[in-house]
């Protein structure tokens, strides 16, 4: 979908998006003659004008029968929330419209640069569609919307939306994509081979690890997940040195389950084709690589992906097994269905070892704990240190991949002590997310700043919203490409 930008209404024929705050219907003065019986409509409607609210008519503007569609921005969001709700609201009602050409006029609100470039990303967001599979889509479901023209918000909105906004927008789209694809298509080989195309040209560096490479490295945990699977694993390692050089690297390090049946401890049957979105986190480290180099960041930046399928065969490791990770620690292995967090035990290692980072955030569809606690509202952070922590909650409110603060304790962590190992990597049902979070840390090293998002409920939706339709959200890229834009670029 094209996004434009302008100073007025071009001529011809489009849909017309007007936004409306609550009963004030100051922005149909610009129909002209056509206002009164706009403003009757809504009326008869009952239309309240609130944040996401819509109104579709058809008027006479000046001789074209025009589609106008009304959007609420009431409910006192901030101006980006309301730039995004707009724009993406719009979208997801003209998208199949019939329509394809929108003009959203925001000349009456009064958006700066950024907030009317928000306008363009949320649209640009809520118009991604993957229909690669779908052959016999009947015409009216298919999308006819190609071209967004947002007219207001200055003369450098549009510089700002190429620079900033539109980068992010190609960095969800392939996120997206890796979750969206079954797990015949996307898997761990697959996956790697699919973001070196989609990463070539912006100056990423790639390399890849194969078993045999982690077999001397001594990742046990990770080969273990992967070993009952004819899917061989892949370490991914990105490097973007964009900002001072020597300045130690900030890693991102990505959970990569391609498939999660949960091994020996095989997950129920209802659902199970979910678990195709088990390597979000990786797909989210990918996108917001890709992000962060198209807008040629300022800032030195490893990313880690740990690609494995979790399968049940006569290779699989079992319930009781004892495995040594990279770090030399060894985990008893209680639950073959708790397999991410042995997959990020070895990647943290690996980061730590190989690259000196000062800080790691790691993304991972871990637990279905932090579900019950925090449903698909939001994602779970954990952290060893308090200020990281809090410039992560401060990005996530306005990237909109939202975070809410889970505890540590040493109570928590005593829960996950082995008889037998150093580390059990499960332990009792209660807390299930907080003493998988405290496994992850045993792998830790000191001074290391380190914070774990725990986003097993925001990989994929069942339901849409303004800048995401039912399906995979991309969740994760904005946040972190806002976490470089915020705190490593300040």
């Amino acid at each position: 979908m094209q996004v434009r930008f302008a100073d007025r209404r071009p001529e011809g024929d489009y849909a017309l998006v007007l936004p409306v705050a609550g009963k004030d219907r100051s922005a149909l003065t610009s129909l002209g003659p056509a206002q009164k019986a706009a403003v009757a409509a809504l009326d008869r409607q009952r239309f309240d004008g609130e944040a996401s609210g819509t109104s579709e008519q058809f008027i006479d503007d000046k001789g074209i029968m025009r589609r106008l569609l009304v959007v609420g921005t009431g409910g006192g969001s901030t101006p980006h929330e309301a730039a995004e709700k707009l724009g993406g609201t719009a979208v997801a009602r003209l998208l199949t419209s019939g329509e394809t050409k929108v003009v959203i006029d925001i000349s009456g609100l009064k958006f700066d640069a950024d907030s009317a470039a928000r306008v363009g990303l949320a649209a640009a967001l809520r118009g991604w569609r993957y229909d690669h599979y779908r052959t016999k889509l009947k015409d009216k479901h298919k999308p006819t919307l190609t071209e967004v023209t947002i007219v207001g918000g200055g003369s450098d909105a549009g510089k700002r939306y190429a620079q900033r906004w539109a980068p992010v927008y190609e960095g969800v789209s392939l996120t997206r994509e890796l979750v969206t694809e079954p797990a015949n298509i996307i898997y761990p080989e697959s996956f790697v081979e699919r973001v070196k195309a989609a990463l070539k040209g912006t100056g990423i560096e790639l390399q890849v690890l194969d078993r045999a490479a982690m077999e001397k490295l001594g990742m046990g945990a990770l080969l273990g997940v992967a070993q009952g699977s004819v899917r061989e694993p892949r370490l991914l390692v990105l490097k973007w040195n964009g900002g001072k050089q020597g300045d130690k690297p900030t890693a991102f390090v990505g959970k990569g389950v391609t498939f999660d049946t949960g091994g020996i401890s095989i997950k129920p049957a209802q659902g199970m084709e979910a678990m195709k979105w088990d390597m979000g986190g990786a797909g989210a480290v990918v996108g917001a690589f890709k992000a962060i180099a198209l807008r040629k960041s300022k800032a030195n930046l490893i990313g880690i992906c740990g690609m494995v399928e979790n399968m049940p065969s006569g290779t699989a490791q079992r319930p009781g097994d004892v495995v040594t990770t990279m770090s030399g620690q060894t985990v008893e292995v209680i639950n073959t269905d708790a397999e991410g967090r042995l997959v990020l035990a070895d990647a943290l290692t690996y980061v730590q070892q190989t690259f000196k980072p000062s800080t790691i955030i790691d993304l991972a569809t871990l637990t279905g704990a932090i579900l019950i606690s925090l449903g698909h509202e939001w994602a779970g952070l954990f952290s060893n240190d308090e200020k990281l922590a809090g410039r992560l909650l401060e990005v996530a409110e306005d990237s909109g991949d939202k975070l809410w603060r889970m505890p540590l304790a040493e109570s928590f962590d005593r829960l996950i002590d082995s008889q037998i190992a150093d580390v059990k990597n499960v332990g009792p049902r209660e807390g299930g997310s907080i003493t998988a979070a405290h496994f992850i840390q045993r792998f830790v090293e000191n001074g290391v700043k380190w914070a774990h998002i725990d986003m097993a409920g925001m990989a994929w939706s069942d339901k849409a919203s303004p800048t995401y339709d039912k399906g995979a959200t991309g969740f994760g890229v904005r946040l972190l490409d806002e976490y470089v834009s915020e705190v490593l670029e300040a």
